[in-house]
Parts: structure tokens; C-alpha cells; sequence
């Protein structure tokens, strides 16, 4: 699919993921006048951080822990949580990942020191849904503090919510219109109750969204430097999205219950024609899917003595993805379709011991059930094209144990070591039958050490294992545009890597910080593309050892000290630099996929006097690129740029307007493709699309009740 092609989120959410504004900085002893950044001890009320949190007695000691009250956010009149957690310094949001199990999945920020019970419900929406008003603090953990569940990070956030009661109902509209004439426009209302030990959140989405990975511009074809054929491509892409989410937590039983369900329904459409001026003569290309997911998720917590607490989460999740491709015109006629179901039950417990204030012990276990079965169909010119595991059903069933010790050693030293062990067995049946277990240790280090109070070093050292993709078990097409077919491999080993990482935070100008990290990996099992036995088509494959470098810098820096009053700026940028041994060609080369570099910029200033704020958001160009044993394919995605003001006539109602993609930002797709193995001299045939979409401009209305 083109890039960002669900933007319907966006329009019934807004766009807090974009930077917002914040007159900031990290907690200063005996500030604690209203509407001014205070350090305070958490409470120990369940929040998640009953230790190694900051006083005002001992921030000058390098803890660890600093929690930011809603006065560091004042100056941006920030709407949502989201908005409060992207502006902490030396914090880079993460909502998770998309994996099987329940572990892997986590993100980085915590909820009154909970995960959520949910995976369709992704951590930034949930995050969303919260309104800064009802925030207390959040507290920034860094390198690890006993009794708060790190999930694997060095460094979280834990926004922990007041104890409002009564009912709060939140009402959204939004559109955006692009001058390409294309518009779309989104309704959420959100709602939430506390009575007593009973606590009731629920929401409903109804939102379209426009492709902006869809649009119009020239394709030219070639070989060599001998053009073939030219034309003009036009498109359009429309997602849907459907929304219906709900939460209910109370006390049972002595413990901490908590429900939440999900049903998404996300239809897509998108039409593509070029029109050639040679012998091509016209193509037309459609692709349409329906993206169904429906979830039920619980987490039960209970003390079980003074020192002993319990977690237990449960989920059931449903999946249904109906994939029709068509390609037609001239000279082709193709047809790929795909109907896939999947299932995962997953089981997870975890106990938590407080040996002493100090020392922290963590152990527990993960059961998961997983299914897929997948159904392909591949027809050209109405001959029907066999696949490799076209139809296919797969299974795994995997378990995992895991413990933890969180060490305080001194106010500025905590040593946090673990192991996690996990083995699975998976089969498939149908095309491909085959059946085989795996078994696989993960060690882990980090230490946290604080040399003085604007200063802080983490080192960590890891073995990571990555998941089996059951996607690339079964046989699949291109994204639209791509026009490749490929096929599945159920006999993938998983990734693994052992990784070294090292960063340092420094805290300067009283509020601004700049975060740096370097990591190193050396890799076995990388997973990549190979050809298939019968060498007709490309297939997911294991091609040997590489290694991978990445280098990391966070900056957050309000700007008063430059004389712009109000006004913070955040930039975060990540370059990489790969090595594998192409099984093709012999030679080495990058790895498929992976950015070269990734940044992004932010700036907005608070306007108090006019209860707004104003910013602009850039989000850097990147290149990836995709290495087929007879084709190369590399996709290059231009700079972003918005600008954005915020206008809050009362606390309860937020007007935004934006103007998006002020570059008109293009993104271009390049085709090479070899009559051969890329190993034969030959000239490819280089089929270029260059694709533009226009600026859009976003509006949104917000009004809470209650």
C-alpha cells in the first residue's frame, strides 16, 4: 500500500502525534507555584512508581526518576496526554510493535503503571483519548526503578491520571481538503465515568482518510538509457475507518480488574491509470481491502502479601484481511487475491517481589496460541498462475518464562538484569506441510548510572530473537504500483541478533536536554529475500550473518534563552549503516528495507496572551530500498512539512487548523527488474513513478463535557 494510506485516524483524533508546545524543563527543587514545573514523590497509590521517583531533597543526587506536573505544559495548553508525553525531554514516543505475544508488543509508556489490556488499541490512541486535564504527572523513568514494569525499555513513561469522578463526555469533528479536490472528514466522541471503585471509558470513531501516498505524476520506462515508453499516472486512495472501543475496570476479589474490547473495521480503495504514450497504451489498476479486527483483553492485579503483588493479562484476538488486486490495460492482465483469517489467545502472569526498597524481583510466564490460514489466488490474462504456499494453514503454540532483578545499588547506580526463555512449536499444512520447534534464550544488562545531576550513562547488552512473520508463510502481492507477485516460505528461522548499546543524557540551560545513543549489532539468521526452489518467484528467506549500526540523538530545547518566549524545540534523528552478503550477487550490500536515516523536527510556541499556540512539524525524506533475486525496488518518500495553530477560547474546547504537506512532498517508486538472477550481466528495465500529492488543509473542532 502507499505510504500513510490511513489518515482517517487522523481526522477523528487529531494530529497530537505532531509535536505540540510546551514552556518546560526538568523538575526544580522548590518551584511549586501553580502553573510552574515541580518535582514530587509519588504516592504510593498503585501508580507504578512507589520508588526512585525524585523529591526536591534529593534531585541533586541522580535519580533516576523525575515526574513532570501539569504546570511544565502550561505555557502549550496541551489537549491530550499524547501531546504532555511528546514534549518530555530525552523521550522518543514508541507505541509499540505489531508481533504476536503480548511481551513484545509493549510500548513505552505506562498508565497509572499499567500496560494496557489491548493490542488492536494502539498506545497512542489510548493516549489521545486522555485529556490533559485529567493528567496528575507523568513520570520519566530512566535505566530502571524498583517496582515499575520497565517492559524492556530503557527508558518510560508512566502518565498516571487523577481521581475525578462523575461523567466527562468528549465530542470531535475534523476534515481535511486537498487541493486535489479530494476531502474526508471524521467524528469521535469519547466518554468516560468513575464511581467509587468503578471506572467506565468508551469511544466511537467514524472517520475517512485520504492517501497521500496516492497522486499524480509522470512514469517513464526504460532499459538502459533507451526509454521505452513515458506516460502520466493519476490516482486516488480513500481508507474508512470504523471504530468502537470499551473499558471497565473495578475492584474484585481483593484485586484490580480491568476489561477492554475493540472492533475495527477498515475498508480501502484506492484506483490508479496511466495513460502511455507507446505501446503500453492504457493500464488501470485497483486495490481494494477490508481490514477487520476484533479483541477482547483483561488484566487483573492483586497484592498477594505485603511484598508480593500479581499481574495477569489475558486477550482473545480475531483477524479477517480480504486483499483484491487488479491489473489491467493493453497489453496486461493480472488478478491477485487473498483471503486471510487469523486467531491469537495469548496468557500472561507476572510476579512482582519487593525484596527491599532497593532490590525489585520479577518473574512470570506467557502461553500463546497463534492461527492463520491464508488463501491465494494469482490469474494472468485468466490463466491461473500456481504460487508457493498459496493456501496454506499455520499454528504455533509458544511459551515463554522470563525473570528480572531491578538493583538499586546507590541514588545513582541501578543494575537491572534478566533472561527471558522462550521455545514454540510451529507446523503448517495445505501447499507446504512441515512442523518444527525452536528454542531460544535472551539475556539482558542495563545499568543506569547518574555521575551528577544534569548527567546520566545507560549501557545495555541483549540477545534479541525477532518473530517469525506469519505473513511471509504465505504468498502475497506488491504494494500498488509494485506490481510483483510473491511467494511464502513457512521454513524461515527467526532473526536473532546480540546487541551493545550506550547512551548518555545531558541536562543544560535549566530545561533543555540532548539524548545520545549508539548501538551495535551483530546479526545471524537475516531475514531477507531469497528465490524460491523453482526460481520463478521471489520469497521471504534467511541469507546468513550481517551487522548494523545505529547512531541516535534527541534534543529538547526551550527556546526563552534564544528569546523566543514560550517556545520549545525537539528534534530527533537516527542514522543507520548495514552489511550483509547479497546471495544473488556474493557481494555485500544494505539490508533490505532499512532507513539510512530518519529525522524530525518540531517547533511551537505557547501564546498565552491569545490562549493559543502556533508550530510547524518536518519530517525528514528516507529512502529504503528492496533486493529481489531478479529485482531491485526502492521506494524514496520526500520531506513533510505542516504548520499548525491551536486556539483554546476555554479549557474545554480546542479549535486547531493546519496546513499539511506545504511541499506538496512527492514519493517515488523505482522498479528494476532483470530477465534473469541479478547475478547475469543484463540492463535492467527501470520502471520510475513519481508521484505528487498536493497540500491539504486540516481543521478540528474539540469540546469536552463535564
Amino acid at each position: 500500500m502507499a505510504i500513510g494510506w490511513v489518515l482517517a485516524a487522523a481526522l477523528a483524533q487529531g494530529d497530537a502525534s505532531k509535536a505540540g508546545a510546551a514552556q518546560q524543563g526538568n523538575a526544580q527543587p522548590g518551584n511549586t507555584q501553580p502553573g510552574t514545573c515541580a518535582a514530587t514523590a509519588a504516592p504510593r497509590d498503585g501508580s507504578g512508581s512507589t520508588a526512585g521517583v525524585v523529591t526536591a531533597a534529593n534531585l541533586a543526587r541522580g535519580q533516576s526518576t523525575v515526574s513532570f506536573t501539569p504546570g511544565c505544559f502550561s505555557a502549550s495548553n496541551p489537549t491530550t496526554a499524547l501531546d504532555m508525553v511528546n514534549l518530555l525531554p530525552g523521550f522518543a514516543f514508541d507505541k509499540g510493535d505489531s508481533v504476536r505475544g503480548f511481551g513484545g508488543a509493549a510500548g513505552n509508556v505506562l498508565i497509572d503503571g499499567a500496560r494496557p489490556a489491548s493490542k488492536g488499541d494502539p498506545l497512542d490512541e489510548i493516549l489521545k483519548r486522555i485529556p490533559a486535564t485529567q493528567v496528575a504527572r507523568i513520570d520519566l523513568i530512566r535505566g530502571g526503578a524498583p517496582g515499575v514494569d520497565m517492559q524492556g525499555k530503557t527508558v518510560i513513561a508512566n502518565v498516571v491520571r487523577r481521581e475525578d469522578s462523575g461523567l466527562k463526555l468528549t465530542v470531535q469533528v475534523a476534515g481535511t481538503f486537498a487541493v486535489s479536490g479530494q476531502t474526508s472528514r471524521g467524528l469521535r466522541v469519547e466518554g468516560s465515568r468513575r464511581s467509587g471503585d468503578l471506572a467506565l471509558e468508551g469511544s466511537l470513531l467514524v472517520a475517512t482518510g485520504i492517501d497521500d501516498g496516492v497522486g499524480d505524476g509522470p512514469r517513464t520506462v526504460r532499459q538502459g538509457q533507451t526509454m521505452i515508453d513515458r506516460g502520466q499516472e493519476y490516482g486516488q486512495g480513500l481508507a474508512s475507518n470504523y471504530k468502537l472501543t470499551g473499558a471497565a475496570e473495578t475492584h474484585v476479589l481483593g484485586g484490580k480488574l480491568k476489561v477492554d474490547g475493540t472492533v475495527f473495521i477498515n475498508p480501502y480503495d484506492a484506483h490508479l491509470t496511466d495513460d502511455f504514450q507507446g505501446p503500453r497504451g492504457q493500464e488501470r489498476e485497483h486495490d481494494h481491502q477490508d481490514q477487520d479486527t476484533y479483541e477482547l483483553g483483561l488484566r487483573y492485579e492483586r497484592p498477594l502479601a505485603a511484598r508480593l503483588t500479581s499481574e495477569t493479562f489475558v486477550l482473545q484476538q480475531f483477524g479477517v484481511n480480504n486483499y483484491d488486486y487488479r491489473l489491467a490495460g493493453t497489453t496486461v492482465d493480472q488478478r491477485f487475491v487473498l483471503d486471510k483469517s487469523t486467531r491469537e489467545s495469548i496468557v500472561r502472569t507476572t510476579l512482582r517481589y519487593a525484596v527491599t526498597p532497593t532490590l525489585n524481583l520479577e518473574a512470570g510466564g506467557e502461553g500463546a496460541y497463534n492461527w492463520l490460514r491464508s488463501h491465494t489466488l494469482y490469474a494472468d490474462h485468466g490463466l491461473t498462475i500456481p504460487l508457493p504456499a498459496a493456501n496454506v494453514e499455520v499454528t504455533e503454540k509458544r511459551g515463554e518464562l522470563f525473570a528480572t532483578a531491578t538493583w538499586r545499588a546507590r541514588p545513582s547506580l541501578t543494575i537491572e538484569t534478566g533472561i527471558r526463555a522462550e521455545a514454540s512449536a510451529i507446523a503448517s499444512s495445505g501447499d507446504v506441510s512441515s512442523s518444527r520447534s525452536l528454542f531460544d534464550p535472551k539475556p539482558r544488562i542495563v545499568i543506569s548510572w547518574s555521575p551528577g545531576p544534569n548527567d546520566q550513562i545507560r549501557l545495555r547488552g541483549e540477545r534479541e530473537v525477532g518473530q517469525l512473520n506469519f505473513d511471509d508463510f504465505t504468498a502475497s502481492a506488491a504494494t500498488l504500483g509494485g506490481g510483483t507477485v510473491h511467494g511464502g516460505n513457512p521454513n524461515l528461522n527467526p532473526q536473532q541478533d546480540w546487541v551493545v548499546e550506550a547512551a548518555v543524557d545531558h541536562r543544560f540551560w535549566g530545561g533543555a536536554q540532548v539524548t545520545v545513543t549508539a548501538r551495535h549489532f551483530w546479526l545471524r539468521d537475516v531475514a531477507d529475500r531469497i528465490p524460491d526452489p523453482t526460481g520463478a518467484f521471489d520469497t521471504p528467506g534467511n541469507i546468513g550473518a550481517g551487522e548494523k549500526n545505529e547512531l541516535a540523538l534527541n534534543l529538547n530545547l526551550p527556546t526563552d534563552r534564544l528569546h523566543i518566549p514560550h517556545g520549545v524545540l525537539t528534534a530527533v534523528g537516527t542514522l543507520r549503516q548495514s552489511s550483509v552478503t547479497d546471495p544473488t550477487t556474493g557481494r555485500k550490500r544494505e539490508i533490505s528495507g532499512l532507513h539510512h536515516y530518519d529525522t524530525e523536527v518540531h517547533f511551537t510556541q505557547g501564546l498565552p496572551r491569545w490562549k493559543s499556540t502556533w508550530g510547524i512539524d518536518i519530517f525528514g525524506a528516507w529512502r529504503e530500498t528492496y533486493y529481489r533475486f531478479n529485482e531491485i525496488d526502492t521506494d524514496r518518500l520526500k520531506t513533510w512539512v505542516a504548520f499548525h495553530i491551536e486556539y483554546k477560547p476555554r479549557p474545554d474546547l480546542t479549535l486547531r487548523a493546519e496546513f499539511d504537506n506545504a511541499t506538496a512532498r512527492g514519493f517515488e517508486h523505482i522498479r528494476e527488474y532483470f530477465p534473469g538472477p541479478r547475478s547475469q550481466p543484463s540492463d535492467p528495465i527501470t520502471d520510475t513513478r513519481d508521484i505528487h500529492f498536493g497540500q491539504m488543509f486540516y481543521v478540528k473542532a474539540r469540546k469536552t463535557f463535564g
